[in-house]
């Protein structure tokens, strides 16, 4: 029975192994602005409240931030420009 169970869980590690190699997302560009200097742009804005989440895909960081009236904000930034698209 043990046997069973580690034959099982060696097969399961290696044919879920290509599915997490294809779910890395490519980098940023090597010319692409800090991070640090988007989220000051958005820490500037309007009744900016705080930072939720910060996502890197398709070529581009979504920022997701909460207003002083507890509005929900989605912005998608260019990473080279550091400019909203």
């Amino acid at each position: 029975m043990s046997r069973f169970v580690l034959a099982t869980g060696v097969v399961v590690l290696f044919l879920g192994e290509p599915a997490l190699a294809a779910d890395e997302s490519p980098l940023p560009p090597q010319n692409a602005r800090k991070l640090s200097e988007i989220i000051a742009k958005v820490e500037q804005r309007n009744d900016f409240r705080y930072v939720d989440e910060v996502d890197w895909d398709s070529g581009a960081y979504t920022v997701t931030y909460y207003t002083t009236d507890k509005a929900k904000v989605e912005i998608t930034y260019d990473p080279v420009t550091a400019e909203p698209k």
